[in-house]
């Protein structure tokens, strides 16, 4: 029954999920944690935060992960392959009839009219991880978040190698959240 239910959430993740991975961050969230509660919003938050530094899309990492957190080795399958199944099946009838549609007034208006929509569920995805719905859930966001984040714009501004920005990021983050930990168990 758990194989089902993980198989049909991701499935309509993937047929609504328009924009990528960060604009199906919201409808991830809603149907894992607010619909299904198989997670609180801070393993979600970690969930996209592990889903970000892992290679490949963020959608597929996170179904992955959850599908394994939900029903182990074959709900993280049955989870992939759910939320990757549209995609396949919409870009395979596509590619029979691009040619066709690729000058299309009416294809380049859907485009054009997705593009807010797309923005809006990134922004969406946004605040629902900064912002917890629930009271027992605390924030994640802190000082030390907004300081990496303003430091990362910063870079990204400044144009420094996006792959120093993760690693100093990562860096600081062990420095600031894990390093306390480790020293105050000693």
């Amino acid at each position: 029954m758990i194989y089902l239910q993980l198989f049909l959430s991701y499935l309509k993740i993937g047929f609504f999920g328009f924009g990528g991975g960060y604009a199906m961050l919201s409808l991830i969230q809603n149907e894992i944690v607010e619909q299904r509660g198989w997670l609180s919003p801070a393993e979600f938050a970690d969930i996209v935060a592990i889903s970000q530094i892992t290679p490949g899309p963020i959608a597929i990492n996170s179904a992955t992960y959850i599908g394994y957190s939900v029903a182990g080795f074959w709900g993280s399958v049955v989870a992939t392959a759910a939320v990757c199944l549209p995609a396949l099946t919409v870009m395979i009838l596509l590619t029979r009839f691009f040619l066709k549609l690729k000058d299309n007034r009416y294809m380049h208006g859907i485009i054009e009219g997705m593009k807010p929509v797309v923005i809006g569920m990134i922004v969406s995805a946004a605040l629902l991880l900064m912002f917890p719905k629930t009271d027992d859930e605390a924030n994640f966001v802190d000082m030390w978040s907004w300081v990496f984040f303003l430091g990362c714009l910063y870079g990204s501004y400044k144009k420094v190698n996006p792959i120093l920005l993760i690693v100093l990021s990562a860096s600081g983050g062990i420095f600031v959240y894990w390093l306390p930990k480790i020293m105050a168990g000693f």
